[in-house]
């Protein structure tokens, strides 16, 4: 069994930058924080790892229950912003996805940076959630190598660790590649 594991932003489609944007909104909503943000990168993190910088960034105390909060309304917010935003699935994403889950000898899961009910709703919205069954996310990991790790226990629980032949991460950055050499899988 072959196991790809794709990453969403950027691999699957652009969300016209609607995940940013809405996190940046929740931040507004509910800490008042409006102050431009410079210098957080986004791309190849995890949101887990995102959100503690924009905390640290606006000088907001760490907790649970202020991460849970920022986190509600970012669910809340995020479907709004997908319908806004130019957001499109990537060229060939769909046949290839089609092709693929007809396929009895690969299993298709997601490695991705994003908080798990923040992936569903982009995936959703884009009407390819079907697509995967299994998968790592961003949502209690600061570094996306534990993700990739996440990931490859999930495979292994849905196909069978003795069943996999190889294991695939295809992505759009650096940390694609580095996550993928932490799990010594091939890269894309």
């Amino acid at each position: 069994m072959h196991v790809l594991l794709l990453d969403i932003d950027g691999t699957l489609l652009s969300s016209g930058g609607a995940g940013q944007a809405a996190m940046e909104a929740a931040l507004e909503r509910e800490f008042g924080a409006v102050r431009p943000i410079e210098g957080i990168a986004y791309a190849g993190r995890t949101d887990h790892a995102i959100t503690r910088d924009l905390f640290d960034y606006y000088a907001l105390e760490q907790t649970a229950e202020r991460r849970s909060r920022f986190q509600q309304t970012y669910f809340q917010l995020l479907p709004q912003y997908l319908s806004q935003r130019e957001g499109s699935i990537l060229p060939g994403v769909l046949e290839l996805l089609e092709l693929l889950t007809t396929r009895d000898d690969i299993a298709v899961g997601l490695l991705t940076g994003n908080f798990r009910h923040g992936a569903g709703l982009k995936l959703r919205h884009y009407a390819i959630d079907h697509h995967f069954t299994f998968g790592g996310y961003g949502d209690e990991h600061h570094d996306r190598d534990d993700v990739a790790r996440e990931a490859l226990r999930q495979a292994e629980a849905k196909v069978g660790r003795d069943a996999i032949d190889d294991v695939w991460v295809i992505g759009d950055t650096p940390a694609d590649v580095r996550c993928a050499r932490a799990i010594r899988a091939k890269v894309l």
